[in-house]
This record gives C-alpha cells, structure tokens and sequence, in this order.
C-alpha cells in the first residue's frame, strides 16, 4: 500500500515549516568575500612594515600586491601561501560581486531615527540598528556597541562620504551571543557621496572592529588592527602600514581584552565562507520528521 496522501502532505508540510522558519537559516550579507580579511581593487593593495592577516587577502579588477613579502596570510608567509593570495582571479571576482551586492542591500536599509550627521561617534553606546551620516563620519575615542538587547542583530553605519578615526581610537563590541553567526558590524562609506568621497583612513593604533566596505580607499595608519572583521575597497586601493586584521572571531588570541572578540560573529558570520547552518533544534525536528515518514512508508507498504 502507498502512504496515505495526508499523512504525506501532513509531514512534508510540518517539515517545511520547521526546516524554513529557523533564523539561523538566514544568508550571510557577505557571501564568497567572507573568506577575506583584504579585499582591494584598483590599483592595487599596498603593504609597508609587517602586517598580520586572519582571512584570505585579494584584489580585483587589479592583480598585484605591493609589500607581498611582508603579509604573514593565515600564519603563513604570502609568497609560501598562494591557495590565500588571490591577484585578479575568479574567486577575487566574485568577492567583490558579492561585497557590492552587499554594499547596496545595507546602503538601503532604513535608519528611522538614528540619524547621527555632525556627532563624533566617541564616548557613544550603541544598540544593534543602522546608524546613518549625511556626510563624514569620525571617531576620535571608544565607541561601544552592546549587543545585549539582540544578540543576533546586526550594527550597520550609512556613512554619505568618509570614515576617519582618530589615533589609539576604538571599537568595544559588548554583550553578544558567543554561539551567534548571525550578528554582524558593517561600515558602509560613500552612500550619498558617490564614488571619490567614500574613503575610510583608520588612525595609528586604532582597534577597530566590523566590516569596512567602502566605495574608495581604505587606508590603515601604523599598527591599527581590525580584531573581528574586513577591510574591502570596491573601487580602489587599500593600504596597509603594520597592521593586524582578523576576519576570525574566535580562532587567533591577539590579547585584545574585548570581551566579545572570542565569538563566532560580529564580522558577519563564520570566517569561512560558508554561512550558517540550521540550529541544532531545527535539525533534530527535521530528522524526526523524516524518520516518521519513512515510519509510515513501511506501516502501509
């Protein structure tokens, strides 16, 4: 006998719903460029000094590093690291495809109230939301954001021309989830300036954290580190003097003392490229939804 028809209908109906309705299911803003720490363009991305780099580095349309003897890729020299170093490939391709269509989701977003045009982002505690400027932007201080009222929320910055921050400035991330790759910080320059005016210079010794994707140049100062997110130039270059970025959250003890530096998230999912999967309930739901059909299948066969 074959299985009733509602019994079917029923459990595949169950499952669809359990199986679709999981957050965690939701798709990483970031795509192929989340297995980058640097991501340049045009004409270059630069190195001078030691620079340390958690995450692949690439460039696209250009395809040259300057300083590529000096990058330590993922603990490994960049010249002994090729499979990390991407020069105008298709996987640089596709990153910056898919960083751009990152770029115009997040520039889209609503900001309500959060307007925050002439204020300097010292001194202020933030909640996950998007944060908007009509024009530059700049930080000279600690900044904080506190995930504790959503801890799988996300902080975006509509920054209309420049990022700049001051030196020894800061980004404190506070209260998230450490099982969380949901939650994200993107820094977003040039949405209203257009292309020439959405650059981000982050200042000596500045601790930063979250995805900087800007229309022109990113521009690292002496020995400023981004300890949990990206660096990513959609037309330009980027340029790098000493420094550390970390696109892994959880994997490198660079003895930050940020408290929220040891999570899965805040740069926008796993540092892997591969996005999240199902929470644990949601496939343990699922597999008993399957075992029950397959149940029924012998009942009645």
């Amino acid at each position: 006998m074959k299985t009733p028809k509602n019994l079917l209908v029923l459990s595949l109906a169950v499952i669809g719903a359990l199986y679709g309705a999981s957050p965690a299911m939701a798709t990483p803003y970031l795509g192929t460029a989340q297995s980058f720490s640097v991501l340049g363009a045009t004409p270059s991305v630069t190195n001078t000094g030691t620079t340390t780099l958690w995450g692949d580095v690439g460039v696209y349309p250009a395809a040259s590093i300057t300083g590529q003897e000096s990058l330590t890729v993922n603990g490994i020299n960049a010249l002994l690291n090729p499979s990390a170093v991407h020069l105008g490939d298709a996987a640089a391709a596709q990153a910056q495809s898919d960083a751009l269509t990152a770029y115009n989701t997040l520039k889209l977003l609503p900001y309500g109230p959060n307007d925050l045009t002439g204020l300097d982002l010292a001194g202020m505690v933030l909640a996950p939301g998007v944060y908007h400027f009509d024009t530059t932007a700049a930080l000279n201080g600690a900044l904080t954001l506190d995930f504790s009222s959503n801890p799988d929320g996300d902080f975006v910055f509509q920054i209309g021309t420049a990022l700049t921050t001051g030196s020894a400035s800061s980004v404190n991330v506070i209260g998230g989830d450490s099982t969380s790759e949901l939650s994200g910080v993107y820094w977003l320059m040039g949405v209203t300036g257009g292309a020439g005016t959405g650059a981000a210079t982050l200042g000596s010794s500045t601790v930063f954290a979250g995805n900087i994707i800007a229309l022109d140049t990113v521009s690292f100062g002496s020995t400023a580190k981004i300890l949990c997110g990206r660096a990513i130039s959609l037309n330009a270059a980027v340029t790098m003097i000493g420094n550390t970025i970390s696109n892994d959250c959880i994997a490198e003890d660079f003895s930050s003392g940020r408290e929220d530096y040891g999570s899965v998230g805040f740069s926008g999912g796993s540092s892997n490229g591969n996005g999240t999967v199902p929470e644990p309930a949601t496939l343990a739901l699922l597999g008993l939804g399957l075992a029950g059909l397959g149940f029924a299948r012998r009942r009645h066969g």
